[in-house]
């Protein structure tokens, strides 16, 4: 049974201002999920339809296996949230922003120190959060949302503001989290801050989910579309033994070929050393995770 499930989800603000296209995702219970996607392309209007703040106007949105239209409002019980910036009271402590939270989750304040502790706060006392850092701050909210102990966290950009350091710190309290039984939706617009969490992938474009699968799978989308350059002497007789199988580009005495796939490039220069080329240059050019993101996301 998936943890979040959306299944041909189409939503837009007015009739005439459609945001959402038969978005399809699958959430495996237990895995860290990155939503990537350009700012605008419908990250947070998603994350906002699984809450239930908006309504869908087709499709089906399950929540461990329960229609949120049937459960709502009882699936909050499962879901903890940080959707854009927490709301605090910057006036007060951490602990009292909490023992306010207490009152509204319904759940003693006993939890309050549980969960400072797992957000690495506990020494921040009396502390005024008006005081506290961004990532102090994305912790403090990351806190509220587990006061309940939900079984589901859903991260909207959590890494917008913070430093290098920062973004190290919430990776390892998000494995922490994961390795605790907790199924993590995080959205994020730069593939690289996500990249070595998350378990699962989907990218929107659009308003369209234009990506779904693992990071093997997505490096496995590295190895298409290759390019690369080689550099000759006899250009004409290089072009002759390459044939029209290839996409080519001639600069001079450098040749650049598009190829299928990356298992093509020890074919390719075999034949061209068979045929008696003299090779001068012969440089791959794959696309990283972060290229592949963009490439993705563009088409």
């Amino acid at each position: 049974m998936p943890a979040i499930q959306l299944e041909n989800i189409n939503f837009g603000y007015t009739s005439k201002e459609k945001v959402l296209y038969d978005i399809n995702l699958e959430v495996e219970q237990g895995s860290i999920y990155g939503f990537l996607g350009a700012n605008g392309a419908g990250k947070t209007t998603t994350m906002r339809l699984i809450l239930g703040l908006l309504k869908a106007n087709e499709g089906r949105i399950t929540v461990l296996g329960k229609d949120i239209k049937d459960s709502y409002p009882n699936h909050y019980n499962h879901i903890g949230s940080l959707i854009e910036n927490s709301s605090l009271y910057a006036h007060l402590s951490a602990k009292d922003n909490l023992r306010i939270w207490c009152d509204y989750f319904d759940v003693t304040t006993s939890r309050i120190d549980e969960v400072l502790e797992i957000v690495d706060l506990s020494h921040v006392g009396k502390k005024k959060t008006e005081a506290f850092s961004t990532g102090m701050k994305q912790r403090l909210g990351l806190a509220i949302a587990l006061l309940h102990d939900p079984e589901i966290l859903l991260l909207d950009e959590p890494t917008n503001g913070l430093d290098p350091m920062g973004i190290r710190d919430l990776r390892n309290l998000l494995r922490r989290l994961r390795d605790d039984g907790k199924t993590i939706i995080l959205s994020s617009h730069i593939l690289h801050e996500v990249e070595r969490i998350v378990t699962q992938l989907g990218i929107i474009k659009d308003g369209r989910v234009v990506f779904q699968g693992s990071i093997d799978e997505l490096k496995e989308l590295r190895q298409q579309d290759v390019q690369v350059d080689i550099e000759v002497k006899d250009v004409p007789k290089t072009l002759k033994i390459l044939g029209d199988q290839y996409v080519s580009i001639v600069q001079d005495e450098l040749i650049t070929l598009t190829l299928d796939h990356a298992d093509t490039l020890p074919k390719l220069l075999r034949s061209l050393v068979e045929g008696g080329i003299d090779v001068y240059e012969f440089s791959p050019k794959r696309k990283n995770l972060e290229d592949m993101f963009l490439s993705i996301a563009k088409h």
